[in-house]
């Protein structure tokens, strides 16, 4: 039975909860399971038992014993998918909402990646064996184009590609309110809220970069209609900076409000539009996707 340790400093685990801490930690258990072992006293502060919700203090000692099992291994399912663009080296889907990219701890099945394997098998033998094929990821509520490397030579070009911000994404979103300017940036670092380790904020004490150019396509009573380009990449970025304006995107339930005034059943983001160079020819690749029905008839509505 594995037995880790870890020391909590005020880079690492300071005000944070202990079960948040140890699943940042521990990637391959589930936070559901990190917090059965601390019910179970299988983890220990300076020898002491705690709480789930127990905040760290520095210089702490973590310790935690828990058993391993090998994941479940990836099955490929035959999952109706949106093929916008293929060739040998690429293919380029526009990803429904509700549909997580990549399996995780708790979720192995009816993802992207599961369809993947069925249609397209080869992407198996790319990348990382939880990921194959992924080089960027879209959130599970947000719809869009997403393209995916079907060997190594694209797999390497376009994590490249992305790593130096090559990639232009553009995503259409409906906001709550007007934004400041017709046109603009955001860009407030972002990282792991300081007590809330599940989510991102601008409250953090690891701020990484992160830059957001909107335009204003359409402005309503209530809501304005963006066109969001993200300059950087990080998890719930777009997001997160919307909604730290003052401005959540209608429908985020995370980040957003609580209480539509209009019914909205699902994140208002789309990826619209994706470019990058292609890892054979060297052309660059532009594709589109239209606004899905269902978030058209939110703007058909509110323009009657």
């Amino acid at each position: 039975m594995p037995k880790k340790e870890y020391k909590v400093t005020p880079l690492s685990g300071l005000d944070q909860r202990l079960d948040v801490f140890l699943s940042e930690k521990i990637k391959n258990l589930a936070r559901s399971q990190i917090q059965k072992i601390i019910e179970e006293k299988k983890a220990r502060i300076n020898g002491f038992a705690r709480k789930s919700s127990y905040r760290l203090k520095q210089g702490e000692i973590v310790e935690i014993e828990y058993k391993t099992s090998e994941p479940e291994r990836i099955q490929p399912e035959k999952i109706p998918v949106n093929v916008v663009y293929s060739d040998s080296f690429i293919v380029v889907i526009d990803k429904p909402t509700g549909m997580v990219v990549h399996p995780g701890v708790r979720n192995r099945k009816h993802t992207l990646v599961n369809a993947l394997l069925y249609k397209f098998p080869e992407i198996k033998e790319v990348g990382p064996e939880e990921r194959p094929g992924i080089v960027h990821r879209l959130d599970k509520e947000t719809s869009g184009l997403i393209v995916v490397a079907r060997n190594k030579k694209s797999y390497r070009e376009l994590q490249r590609q992305f790593r130096l911000r090559e990639v232009e994404k553009l995503y259409l979103g409906l906001i709550w309110g007007k934004m400041p300017e017709k046109e603009g940036t955001i860009s407030w670092p972002i990282g792991r809220h300081i007590k809330h380790g599940e989510r991102i904020s601008v409250k953090t004490k690891k701020p990484k970069a992160a830059e957001t150019r909107y335009v204003v396509k359409k402005e309503y009573k209530e809501f304005t209609f963006l066109e969001i380009r993200p300059v950087t990449g990080r998890t719930h970025q777009i997001r997160v900076h919307l909604a730290a304006s003052g401005h959540p995107l209608l429908g985020d339930m995370r980040y957003g409000r609580k209480k539509p005034v209009i019914e909205c059943a699902r994140l208002f983001l789309h990826a619209s539009c994706l470019s990058f160079i292609h890892p054979d020819t060297g052309k660059r690749v532009e594709l589109f996707s239209h606004l899905p029905r269902d978030l058209k008839g939110i703007l058909d509505a509110l323009d009657n």
